[in-house]
């Protein structure tokens, strides 16, 4: 459910930034769910209860894995982190994917380190293409009104 979430929300906003690439006008969750390959994400954000927080007035960078980012985890695990009881890990592991602020594509550079919400750290690779932690870019700069998304090919663990 998880991955299917993430990629819904990864989907929505590739598809959508297009459209509002002028006015920004949907937000960081109505941009991932109008791209409709980040459900996995967008059902693990409500489940942690983190919904408003990414529809809030931000600004927020979400790197989102896409559903099938979802998918390639071990059988089990997004249904697992799903279960009331695993809230505080799901939360853990969605917030290791936002960092405070608005960071677009050309504010990057090899080697950089990034706080996320969580209080994790990112380290960002420019080599032969964009990655954080191990998880490949493979959208950038998805503007939403609250902030943007990089759509990522994996789930980040804290």
């Amino acid at each position: 459910m998880i991955r299917r979430t993430f990629l819904a929300l990864t989907a929505s906003a590739a598809l959508a930034a297009p459209a509002f690439a002028d006015g920004h006008s949907m937000d960081i969750v109505d941009t991932a769910a109008a791209a409709g390959s980040f459900s996995t994400l967008l059902a693990a954000a409500e489940a942690g209860g983190l919904v408003e927080t990414l529809k809030g007035d931000g600004p927020l960078t979400v790197f989102a894995p896409t559903d099938d980012a979802f998918a390639a985890l071990p059988e089990g695990t997004v249904e697992s982190l799903l279960l009331p009881e695993n809230k505080d890990q799901l939360v853990n592991i969605l917030t290791y994917h936002v960092v405070a602020g608005k960071v677009m594509s050309t504010d990057l550079s090899d080697g950089m380190e990034a706080s996320a919400v969580n209080e994790g750290t990112l380290t960002i690779g420019t080599e032969g293409g964009v990655t954080v932690n191990d998880a490949n870019v493979v959208t950038a700069d998805i503007e939403a009104s609250n902030g943007v998304i990089h759509v990522i090919d994996a789930v980040l663990l804290p």
